[in-house]
């Protein structure tokens, strides 16, 4: 390796390892920033230490925030009477977006998994429970991924809510068996929210 310093060798190696960058990546976002590290570099050590300290997630939903909770939770618009469930923050930014959806949501922070040892338990799915219960709910739309598990936890979230006054749907048309939110394209999930189906 002849990057440098120890320090800049480190910190290639460290970026590197950032999911979508491999070495070649690194090495030159490491130079871009050497190269303007008057301005770029020190404001993103900046940006990078004050999330670390301030980042949480939000008490609601789930969301990365800053505060308690996060900006849609607190946007009066938004309590339309649904909820959208995702299984991760990047599902619920990928839905953002599209700006196809104009309600709150709820991060689960995973799917059950039995082979992983996950229940519902380990998940926000208690929580998500209590709160369509309280907080005059009429649609709870999964957003899950199309995967085994994603449907599993879609199908074990429907049947807890089974017997209420409360509608479940889930995504349809444009979400690919096997595909991941976050690697779609606006207009399909726009695509997806707008023909979202009974469960």
């Amino acid at each position: 390796m002849t990057e440098g310093s120890d320090d800049i060798q480190a910190l290639v190696a460290l970026m590197a390892r950032l999911p979508g960058l491999g070495p070649r990546s690194a090495r030159r976002i490491v130079l871009h920033l050497i190269r303007k590290r008057t301005g770029q570099m020190s404001e993103l050590a900046k940006l990078l230490d004050s999330v670390a300290v301030n980042s949480r997630e939000c008490l609601t939903c789930g969301n990365v925030t800053d505060r308690d909770e996060c900006l849609i939770c607190t946007d009066p618009a938004r309590a339309n009477g649904e909820i959208c469930v995702v299984e991760d923050v990047a599902d619920l930014w990928a839905l953002e977006r599209g700006r196809a959806f104009a309600g709150r949501y709820h991060v689960l922070g995973g799917t059950l998994s039995a082979l992983d040892e996950i229940g519902p338990d380990d998940l926000g799915i208690p929580a998500l429970i209590d709160r369509v219960s309280r907080k005059g709910i009429r649609e709870v739309i999964l957003a899950l991924n199309a995967t085994v598990d994603g449907q599993t936890t879609a199908h074990y979230i429907a049947e807890a809510l089974e017997g209420t006054d409360i509608t479940v749907t889930g995504l349809a048309q444009g979400v690919p068996i096997g595909g991941e939110l976050d690697y779609l394209d606006d207009g399909t999930i726009s695509a997806a929210l707008r023909a979202r189906r009974r469960i």
